[in-house]
């Protein structure tokens, strides 16, 4: 709930607001990430959908392999989405990758290959919501956008004393409402830049440096002593968690088998392990789904994967082909037997990513197959 000494305009001018945010930035502000040295609608694109979640340290490598490869939405949208999960693989949240390639293929169908310069057409693209949106908009274009990032959440409901969680529709109502009307005419995109900065490097979550800040001097929450409450965190529940196992299979020339997931769900179009509940006979299972019988090694110690909703516990069961029970098809669509020590570009889970790494490392308790 919003406090009620919460104001929704500053306790000074809006004009005062932004050009002590714009000060501070020129001095203090980050102004040669990758994406700023050529700052084109689409880049700004790739780098925003990087950062949700992400912290900047982590998105710059992503970013520079990404743009190196695809330099512009057409080399986007023409390449496989394989390739491009491949670049994300270990950047987490898949869906943006996916998201990002889908609205490539429509700025290139749609809009001859040009990203869009109108705000609704921008907000439709897969992906991309209305902080996004401007966000893209103002740091490459210079439009008057307001943005609502997590940093500028922060920065705003502690200068307000908008207390509550960001995720309530009322509490995100009203920072909006601020963002709106603080965001000036000029100098947008720095403007825009810096309150990010201010969130990231000042107005941290759970240590805010307030001498550094420019706007301590009229922040509510400064002045009442209340900066690490404001705003409220996301409500704690205990994440459930959901137990599996996955097959490691290797055949003679010590190549593993790979099925690329649904395009939906978790891990969406990546390559993984098969996995199967963990009551389940392997031998039997892998005969059965498989066509292959089986001779298991083993297993490795449980490996847990955090998602933003449950705990993913991973067993991990290696075992070796000994017979072709079924017909067939060396590789049918959607499975591959995938050489560990010759990688190709294939979008892999991070988890099996450090599975892979651990089947011929040195002290590898199982040894070969």
């Amino acid at each position: 709930m919003a406090s009620p000494h919460a104001t929704t305009c500053p306790p000074g001018s809006r004009a005062s607001f932004s050009r002590r945010v714009l000060r501070w930035f020129d001095r203090h502000g980050r102004k040669d990430l990758p994406w700023q040295t050529d700052s084109t609608a689409y880049r700004v694109w790739v780098s925003e959908i990087m950062l949700q979640q992400t912290q900047v340290a982590t998105v710059i490598p992503y970013f520079d392999r990404f743009v190196r490869c695809f330099p512009d939405v057409c080399d986007l949208a023409d390449a496989p989405l394989d390739e491009v999960l491949h670049l994300w693989s270990g950047l987490g949240y898949y869906a943006r990758a996916r998201n990002l390639h889908t609205a490539a293929r429509r700025i290139r169908d749609e809009f001859g290959g040009k990203f869009p310069r109108e705000f609704a057409a921008v907000a439709s693209l897969p992906g991309i919501g209305r902080s996004t949106a401007g966000a893209i908009l103002s740091l490459a274009l210079g439009q008057r956008r307001a943005i609502l990032d997590g940093n500028v959440k922060r920065v705003l409901a502690r200068f307000h004393r908008i207390e509550g969680w960001p995720g309530q529709s009322a509490v995100l109502k009203r920072l909006w409402a601020c963002a709106e009307a603080l965001t000036p005419a000029e100098r947008v995109a720095e403007y825009n830049q810096a309150m990010m900065d201010l969130g990231a490097l000042v107005c941290r979550r759970g240590q805010p440096d307030c001498r550094a800040c420019p706007l301590a001097q009229d922040c509510q929450a400064h002045q009442a002593g209340c900066e690490t409450f404001c705003p409220a965190p996301r409500p704690r529940r205990e994440l459930p968690v959901r137990r599996v196992q996955m097959l490691i299979l290797q055949n003679e020339r010590g190549e593993v088998y790979l099925r690329q997931r649904p395009p939906a769900g978790v891990w969406g179009g990546l390559w993984s392990f098969p996995e199967l509940d963990v009551r389940a006979d392997v031998a039997a299972w892998s005969r059965v789904e498989l066509g292959y019988a089986v001779s298991v090694n083993g297993t490795w110690s449980r490996v847990r994967h955090t998602f933003s909703h449950f705990h993913l516990d991973i067993m991990p069961v290696r075992a070796r082909v000994t017979e072709h029970c079924a017909p067939a098809v060396l590789e049918a669509p959607g499975e591959v037997w995938y050489n560990p020590q010759q990688p190709d570009h294939r979008g892999l889970a991070a988890p099996v990513q450090r599975l892979l790494g651990r089947l011929n490392a040195p002290g590898d308790e199982q040894g070969g197959l």
